[in-house]
């Protein structure tokens, strides 16, 4: 008996799998990419990103979530490397902003500040010994570091597009912000997928959104409160919240209050489903940035920071 329902259920588990490969292979391209269960050829999908980025983009994402075991470790695999790659691309310049401090001299720059200095240098002079650089004051530029926090809108479709759009922001964050930044999927909940202050391989950090799946309502307000606690840890200068979203909130709660306590809030909505996301942003003061895929999230971030 035993050994029968093993059996049934091993032939039901390869019908899901068959019945799961049948669905992938609906989309364009994938029989290219994977033209055997299994098989993930690289060499098809940088094709394919020549062809339609996004759309190769979209199926890689979807291949992270496939029945078949070998094809999504290799799909996620390389999806780590890739949406890292695509991110970097937009990458700002650094620029020479912040504000002008006195300190005392260290050897990695500043100008010397005579006045604060003065005593230390007459009395040198004054012994034939020399100065204590540790006397000394200069002046530099303190530049303010940048924390992040990304907000994953999963309330609704997490696959395809919106799925590697996700995943390339979190690429995009971290690229950005070094190890200061935070990672939260919401929906009618808030999951931290990467704390603020605690250290995470990039590469981790993108695998774990790309197992993300939509559902549920959309807690806007539970979303910013979790963002603003998460930056509360920074010690950065400035800290942003980054909203990947619609912005159409279905829970009950002052969203707009919630966002009035962050210190900076930029926004990023899909091109054509923007109305609620426009309206958010008049409201609070955020920045508005729209996006028609994964590949326009490295200018696009660029734009609202």
């Amino acid at each position: 008996m035993k050994e029968g329902a093993a059996a049934e259920q091993a032939v039901s588990e390869a019908g899901r799998r068959t019945k799961a490969r049948r669905d992938l292979a609906r989309t364009e391209g994938f029989d290219d990419v994977s033209p055997e269960v299994g098989q993930l050829d690289e060499n098809a999908f940088d094709d394919a990103m020549r062809a339609d980025p996004d759309a190769a983009l979209a199926l890689l994402a979807d291949l992270t979530g496939a029945t078949d075991e070998k094809l999504r470790a290799l799909a996620r695999r390389l999806a780590g490397r890739i949406m890292v790659d695509v991110a970097r691309r937009g990458r700002p310049r650094p620029r020479r902003v912040g504000r002008l401090v006195r300190r005392h001299y260290r050897d990695d720059g500043g100008e010397l500040d005579l006045e604060p200095s003065l005593e230390a240098i007459a009395v040198a002079r004054a012994t034939g010994v020399l100065v204590d650089p540790a006397d000394l004051v200069v002046r530099d530029w303190a530049k303010p570091g940048t924390g992040l926090c990304l907000l994953v809108d999963r309330s609704g479709s997490m696959t395809g597009r919106p799925l590697a759009a996700a995943a390339v922001a979190a690429a995009a964050v971290a690229t950005r912000a070094g190890t200061d930044y935070s990672v939260v999927a919401f929906a009618s909940d808030a999951v931290v997928a990467k704390s603020q202050d605690v250290p995470r391989a990039t590469d981790s950090v993108v695998t774990d959104v790309l197992t993300l799946r939509g559902f549920g309502t959309t807690d806007l307000a539970l979303a910013l409160r979790t963002a603003g606690a998460q930056l509360e840890r920074s010690t950065a200068g400035r800290r942003i919240v980054v909203l990947l979203s619609d912005c159409r909130a279905t829970v009950p709660g002052d969203a707009h209050r919630a966002a009035g306590a962050l210190e900076e809030l930029v926004v990023l909505a899909p091109a054509g489903d923007s109305a609620e996301a426009e309206a958010f942003a008049a409201a609070t003061g955020a920045r508005l940035a729209t996006i028609r895929g994964p590949m326009d999230l490295p200018a696009a971030l660029e734009q609202v920071l």
